[in-house]
């Protein structure tokens, strides 16, 4: 489309050339095996992802500790040598595309799946209320994080990134409304910050200061009583220390995203705008990453253009259409399919622990899809 050149110009994060301003964000969609390993349907999708023209693709979501940190039985994992071998395929796989590949990590701390659950404080969810960590368990998580660091470089990732959104345990240790600790990790925000920070210092400890880490960035819980702009932005402050190759810029948890607030407001396109420009301007020397329903071209180029954000980050959208980038770039001249606002058969598929599809798909390929992951008819309209 001639009206994005910003779009597709060449943009560099912490020295690794990126051929435009388009990135896969993560997205969860339940591919990975039972037992965490690499699945080919995994493969199979990030390949695409990949030749779609966008120049990153963050794998979403490996964890850091099973069953501890895995959102899900079927949650990738990088806690142990043993997955580095699927990884590094799945690594290979996306940059033969001729993107860079980035994966991002995480501990899911009280919204874990097992009832033995580790998180700040002893605030439930689900009706299970997790154990609250101790001093030793702390240190054993952020160790975690930075030998999970090490194997995602080890597997030939270009970078990783660091999961602090959607209400993860480093958003439980930075909110108060989950932190509610009386020792150095509770209480005022800089003792709430301590281990997000702790955590990042191992992992580039880990890594090497020249390997590129970003920071998946919760701007805003969307509750009353969670985290807001006035906190994180100061905590985005003292991320843009760090020399961070970006910050991938979200607002909502599991705890807002159902809300009847939450879902009308995420049915409108680029709802999450707003709080990356916010974040850009409290860390300005990091590069910014704004996400959340980018349906159109025009829309991302006037994000990058006004200054909003430096990079772009499709998920829903780019599973809707795997030539969006290719579209926007001219190169494909078809008319866009759009990721639909009153669907949520993506995100009903995962709750149900069912592997996601779109809903926007021809029927073919959804049934071919289902056919592959062991179901026998479409379904879900």
């Amino acid at each position: 489309m001639n009206g994005t050149p910003l779009l597709f110009e060449e943009f560099s994060i912490k020295g690794l050339s990126l051929k435009n301003r388009l990135t896969m964000a993560p997205l969860y969609l339940g591919y990975a095996n039972p037992d965490g390993t690499v699945s080919q349907l995994m493969v199979d999708h990030y390949t695409e992802m990949a030749a779609s023209g966008v120049s990153l693709v963050v794998v979403e979501n490996a964890s850091i500790a099973s069953p501890s940190g895995s959102g899900s039985p079927f949650t990738l994992r990088v806690d142990d040598d043993r997955f580095l071998d699927g990884l590094t395929r799945l690594a290979k796989a996306i940059k033969n595309q001729g993107a860079r590949a980035f994966l991002q990590i995480n501990h899911a701390g009280r919204y874990a799946y097992t009832p033995e659950r580790l998180a700040p404080s002893p605030v439930a969810t689900g009706g299970v209320a997790p154990r609250e960590m101790s001093k030793d368990d702390i240190a054993l998580t952020v160790q975690a994080y930075a030998s999970a660091a090490r194997r995602v470089k080890a597997a030939g990732f270009d970078g990783v990134e660091i999961h602090g959104g959607t209400g993860y345990l480093l958003v439980q240790f930075l909110s108060a409304r989950t932190n509610q600790r009386t020792d150095d990790y509770g209480g005022p925000l800089e003792n709430r910050m301590l281990f997000p920070m702790r955590v990042l210092d191992a992992v580039l400890a880990e890594v090497g200061l020249s390997y590129p880490v970003g920071y998946r960035f919760l701007a805003d819980e969307e509750l009353p009583d969670g985290l807001h702009l006035d906190e994180t932005s100061l905590f985005a402050a003292e991320l843009n220390k760090l020399g961070l190759a970006y910050l991938s810029v979200m607002a909502g948890t599991y705890d807002s995203f159902m809300l009847p607030d939450y879902r009308e407001k995420e049915k409108q396109e680029a709802y999450m705008a707003s709080f990356a420009g916010a974040i850009k301007k409290a860390a300005p020397d990091t590069p910014i990453i704004a996400a959340g329903r980018i349906q159109t071209p025009e829309t991302a180029e006037r994000l990058v253009r006004e200054g909003t954000a430096d990079l772009i980050g499709l998920a829903r959208v780019l599973l809707a259409d795997p030539f969006w980038p290719l579209k926007a770039q001219g190169r494909i001249g078809q008319a866009l399919v759009k990721c639909e606002p009153n669907c949520s058969l993506c995100m009903k598929r995962i709750m149900s622990g069912r592997p996601a599809y779109c809903s926007q798909w021809s029927k073919d390929r959804r049934t071919a899809f289902l056919a592959k992951v062991g179901e026998e008819s479409p379904g879900e309209q």
